[in-house]
């Protein structure tokens, strides 16, 4: 069955070369030219994975995305920017985006993303058993239901939050070279210079500290991550 996905761009060459690409890549492809169609869309149909413009007329990119996941809305999303700016980049994880591919790009790398995006939500793509339960110390982490709790308190996160902190717990004490990281949860390597991966680590930080939770997750400065209690 092929996966479906939404492509929302303002600029129509963009919106038509990125259907021929994804359609001879075999996805069901569909196109909307700005935010309003693409929440519309989104709401009364089910996809895939999204491919979403920043800059667009009325609502823009960054703003589709936060009423989605406002909604509860978990596809996920790929955010392309003309603008490369760090903050443009954070600006679009806050608002709830998967990933982000600044313009222009090339189709081979934007292809690899999507795979890395539809690869991380399929069911048991992590590898565990259906009923596997992770627990380090009050966490607990059952892989397939993919819900997370400290102690009584559960954990809201979204597929990527989840996701590193299934890969940290399930090598807890081990520490994580941030390159390993990224290929296990984007399916590559943003390089050195990437602030993805502290931005992530950010987001579980604050919610594990707001449930409760010690400082679990630990910067070994030069090499990456690593998740352990006091």
């Amino acid at each position: 069955m092929q996966d479906r996905v939404l492509v929302a761009d303002d600029d129509r060459a963009i919106r038509e070369s990125l259907a021929r690409a994804l359609e001879l890549e075999g996805y069901a492809v569909e196109t909307v030219a700005d935010g309003a169609g693409a929440l519309t869309r989104a709401r009364r149909e089910v996809w895939d994975a999204m491919i979403v413009d920043v800059m667009m007329p009325g609502i823009d990119g960054l703003g589709v995305c936060r009423m989605l996941r406002a909604d509860g809305d978990r596809t996920p999303v790929l955010m392309l920017t003309a603008r490369v700016e760090t903050s443009e980049r954070v600006a679009g994880l806050d608002a709830g985006a998967d990933d982000y591919l600044p313009k222009p790009f090339e189709p081979e790398e934007l292809f690899a993303r999507l795979r890395a995006l539809l690869r991380r939500t399929r069911p048991g793509s992590g590898g565990q058993g259906e009923s596997a339960v992770l627990r380090v110390a009050d966490l607990r982490i059952d892989v397939a239901a993919r819900r997370a709790w400290w102690a009584d308190a559960e954990l809201s996160l979204s597929k990527t939050e989840f996701d590193l902190l299934e890969l940290l717990s399930g090598n807890a004490g081990a520490v994580l070279d941030q390159p390993t990281v990224y290929q296990l949860i984007w399916g590559y390597d943003f390089g050195a210079d990437s602030k993805n991966l502290a931005v992530y680590i950010g987001y579980l930080r604050r919610k594990l500290t707001a449930a409760g939770a010690p400082a679990l997750i630990h910067t070994v400065r030069g090499v990456g991550y690593s998740l352990r209690t006091p």
